[in-house]
């Protein structure tokens, strides 16, 4: 191995990271002392995507020690579900982040969607939403899929029904990933890894059914991964997630990252108006017109009294 100082990391696995140096060779690294992300406590100082300087510290073994982490362009992070006081960076330098969801095996918890969307959007990474397995919805289910695809493609947002078993929105979906970096996400069962494997049989990623039991997802993927699928195309598979917290954010940042509710709240008679109860509120006033999403609005006071239930003392604990 060329004792190259500069690598991507391709896959974390906790305590160790896989490097790809910049002639394609890979090693596994460790890292050096603690490194923060804006003063925040992360339970992986290092993600996928990262791009980082390091140098060989087991010549037998073939193992480095990362030194520095280069600046970021951006990166998707999400509060810690087993630490709640910490943080969990899902992946650095991306160019966009897809969510897989789906309507039916698991149910839809609707309000994932803009849970992750706000993990993307204060860093401005385009995101797009996919719905899985459309060759097994029901009429009804077709039906809530219109009424979701004409909230979120109203407010500038991309999203697509697809199916792997039927090779429906297969070819969409191949075309959103050429030449980008593109972050993939879902909550467990959703049918990520299967889409995948759909588009990229040489990757051969586990897959599960859902659990006979609990009718829930089971997970597969195990650590986040980049794999190359193209010319400048790569994916980062993530572990499927069972829900999203954010001890990151205020009330505010939620209010400004609705990006509708945003738009609306320059009329606002108060510029730190929340939208609930303050008189004069042009976001309200959308509400009750039917020009905001009464769906979204009522995901938006749920993340609010979320992040309120935590006092300041437990969203800044080693911060």
């Amino acid at each position: 191995m060329n004792q190259s100082t500069r690598a991507t990391v391709v896959k974390s696995t906790g305590s160790w990271y896989l490097l790809r140096t910049e002639n394609g060779e890979e090693l596994q690294a460790r890292i050096r002392g603690k490194f923060r992300l804006n003063g925040m406590n992360l339970t992986n100082p290092v993600a996928v995507g990262d791009r980082v300087h390091f140098h060989i510290e087991n010549q037998v073994e073939n193992t480095g020690l990362i030194t520095e982490i280069l600046p970021r362009e951006n990166y998707v992070v999400r509060q810690s579900p087993r630490k709640k006081h910490q943080l969990h960076l899902l992946a650095t330098n991306v160019d966009q982040a897809i969510l897989v969801i789906t309507i039916r095996q698991p149910k839809l918890k609707q309000g994932v969607i803009d849970r992750f969307l706000l993990m993307t959007e204060p860093h401005d990474i385009p995101s797009i939403i996919i719905f899985s397995k459309a060759d097994i919805y029901r009429e009804k289910d077709l039906d809530t899929f219109a009424a979701l695809y004409e909230i979120y493609t109203d407010i500038g947002y991309e999203v697509l029904l697809v199916s792997a078993q039927e090779n429906q929105g297969l070819d969409r979906l191949e075309t959103i990933l050429q030449q980008k970096t593109t972050l993939i996400c879902g909550q467990s069962g959703v049918g990520k890894s299967t889409l995948v494997n759909a588009l990229y049989p040489e990757l051969d990623l586990s897959t599960m059914d859902i659990s006979d039991f609990s009718g829930k997802g089971q997970h597969t993927t195990t650590f986040a991964q980049m794999y190359d699928v193209g010319a400048d195309s790569h994916i980062i598979d993530t572990p499927g997630f069972k829900s999203l917290s954010f001890n990151n954010l205020e009330p505010m940042d939620v209010a400004h990252n609705f990006r509708e509710l945003f738009l609306a709240s320059k009329h606002c008679r108060f510029n730190d108006c929340l939208h609930r109860e303050e008189p004069h509120c042009a976001v309200r006033e959308k509400l009750e017109s039917g020009d905001i999403s009464e769906l979204r609005y009522a995901n938006y006071l749920s993340i609010i009294e979320d992040i309120e239930a935590q006092n300041y003392w437990e969203r800044h604990q080693d911060m």
